[in-house]
């Protein structure tokens, strides 16, 4: 039985960067909602939320890159200078963000430019990731094996419609985020914003999956072609049942219930995505199969990834379990 490596490597890189867009970004959701939040007390709480976990989640950021690198070097080495700018600037707003999010607490004197760094880093990084998402999408000018585009391609109307449809997106996880790990005044803002940003995300989802078909023939064919679409209908009523079960959640103040929901958005809306796009991993000029390595490679790595994957989903868990439950004000780790 012949064992499919590139698939299974898409996959993994696949689950590697939805894994980190759940993590990374609620606690970047929280630099996004950072500025609606009046209080002192409130924002340090909020902060307090994602100070035990904030920097492990970009583990898989790492996990994500590094593997398209060792198992599709071909899509990296077309992708990254189709995306050096975006990609850039959004590790750049990574790094301010970290350490605004270290020295606001070490730093009092100069806390209000510190709070300034983690919220303009946390928007940074956000619209560039969401950026460079859409960039991916419509895709990029192929010639051979190399990227012949210019240097401004990844700068369209579609990247920056996604761009700020995942500051939203962002948003909602944060502010579900703090609905399940907070309580009182700040816990009551926290549903208001979900409230708002879940109407956001879903008109968003709406926008650009009618943008994304307009792209390619191949997105069409892929949602609408027979015998896609026996299946591909269930997305979109998923879509609309996950907000639901969100909308019903934040009525009821259910302290876990949102955050899942939107977690499901998430998924839902990545599972879309990949419909659209399989099975290419440049976007309509090279496929899965194309840009992978040598099996040879792609087996050795997949041996280490069996080791070393257990062993970070297992650390991961348990320090979502040791930190777990709500934090008051006036609590923190710092």
């Amino acid at each position: 039985m012949m064992i499919d490596l590139p698939l299974i490597w898409a996959f993994l890189i696949a689950a590697a960067i939805l894994i980190y867009v759940i993590l990374d970004g609620f606690d970047l959701g929280i630099g996004i909602l950072f500025p609606f939040l009046d209080h002192a007390d409130d924002r340090d709480t909020a902060v307090n939320t994602v100070a035990p976990v904030w920097d492990g989640n970009e583990t898989w950021l790492v996990l994500g890159g590094g593997g398209l690198f060792a198992t599709f070097p071909l899509a990296y080495s077309v992708l990254m200078p189709a995306l050096y700018v975006p990609v850039l600037l959004m590790l750049l707003g990574l790094i301010f963000r970290g350490v605004a999010f270290e020295f606001r607490w070490r730093d009092e004197g100069h806390r209000k430019y510190w709070d300034f760094g983690f919220v303009a880093g946390s928007y940074l990084a956000t619209f560039c990731q969401g950026i460079a998402l859409g960039a991916f999408v419509q895709g990029v000018e192929v010639t051979g094996r190399a990227y012949t585009g210019g240097w401004w391609d990844w700068l369209t109307p579609f990247s920056l419609l996604t761009g700020v449809a995942l500051v939203v997106g962002y948003a909602l996880l944060g502010a579900t985020w703090l609905v399940m790990k907070t309580e009182g005044r700040l816990c009551d803002k926290a549903i208001r914003y979900a409230r708002v940003s879940g109407v956001g995300i879903l008109l968003f989802i709406g926008i650009i999956s009618a943008a994304t078909l307009s792209l390619d023939p191949h997105f069409m064919d892929a949602w609408f072609g027979a015998p896609a679409l026996y299946y591909t209908g269930i997305v979109p009523l998923a879509v609309l049942a996950a907000a639901l079960w969100l909308w019903r959640a934040l009525g009821r103040a259910a302290d876990y219930k949102p955050f899942l929901a939107a977690i499901t958005l998430f998924v839902l809306c990545f599972i879309g995505l990949g419909i659209g796009l399989f099975p290419y991993m440049v976007p309509m000029q090279v496929t899965i199969w194309q840009a992978a390595a040598p099996d040879d490679s792609l087996q050795f790595l997949l041996i280490g990834t069996a080791v070393l994957l257990p062993i970070i989903l297992g650390y991961t868990a348990y320090a979502y379990y040791i930190f777990r439950g709500k934090i008051k004000a006036g609590e923190g780790y710092h």
